[in-house]
């Protein structure tokens, strides 16, 4: 079982940047930021491999959103940079085995979500 708790939301305006944490209680091979806003469908914005790091992105948020990792603090962070209103959403963070993360393999483990509002 592994227990997430996501941090680092918030309200910014179009063009800002944000920094989400991930606290996880215990290692899992991969970590994974999804996003779920009203109207839509929950989409998955970026994963990363916790042996080697390896990470995919959504096309949307390429070259503007980096997902990371602290192995030794069993942390995992999305930093969200020229924010627009289309990112607007809740965020979670989710954990489960396996070794091709990006893979479409349904995630095990969520957190409870943090918002992030972008406004203009």
């Amino acid at each position: 079982q592994v227990q997430l708790v996501e941090s680092g939301g918030g309200s910014v305006q179009a063009g800002g940047s944000l920094r989400l944490s991930c606290a996880a209680s215990r290692r899992s091979d991969c970590m994974a930021w999804f996003r779920h806003a009203p109207g839509k469908e929950r989409e998955r914005v970026a994963t990363i491999r916790t042996s080697g790091g390896s990470t995919t992105y959504t096309d949307s948020v390429k070259g503007r959103f980096t997902i990371s990792r602290d192995n030794a603090k069993n942390t995992v962070y999305l930093q969200m940079n020229s924010l627009n209103a289309e990112d607007t959403a809740r965020y979670y963070c989710a954990a489960r085995s396996g070794e091709i993360c990006h893979a479409q393999v349904a995630y095990t483990y969520w957190g409870q979500g943090t918002q992030v509002t972008v406004s203009s």
